[in-house]
């Protein structure tokens, strides 16, 4: 009985000191560690993407998502402007799986831009993520 005792408080004490741990790690943009941090995004409208099907009568035959647009980007300096962008295709399903990834610089002037990708089969592609930073 006291070994069962002894051995469920030393399991309670290194779970507290490990989450005690965990709780302290902290987010900023100089150190890496675990944690949620709110990011201010460099503009306040919403990007508009959109992507165009071109039919590939190669095999596997079907429709790719070969361009993708990205619209409504504030291309102001002071804004998104000649920022660092990656656009990226995912799906399918829930598994949000990286379908295909291109990075490119936000433009100065416009307000959109286009990225190429290849061998993207269109039915797979259920999400996109777009980052800019800088």
């Amino acid at each position: 009985m006291k070994r069962t005792i002894v051995a469920v408080l030393a399991g309670a004490a290194a779970f507290a000191t490990v989450f005690g741990f965990a709780a302290s790690l902290g987010v900023t943009s100089d150190t890496l560690g675990a944690g949620n941090s709110a990011v201010a995004a460099c503009q306040a409208g919403t990007l508009n993407v959109s992507y165009g099907p071109a039919y590939n009568a190669a095999a596997p035959a079907g429709y790719r998502a070969t361009t993708v647009t990205v619209g409504n980007i504030d291309t102001a300096a002071s804004a998104c402007g000649s920022k660092a962008i990656r656009v990226t295709l995912t799906g399918p399903g829930a598994s949000n799986a990286s379908l295909g990834e291109q990075t490119g610089t936000t433009p100065s002037t416009g307000s959109s831009m286009s990225f190429t990708f290849s061998s993207v089969s269109a039915s797979d592609v259920t999400g996109v993520h777009v980052t800019i930073a800088g």
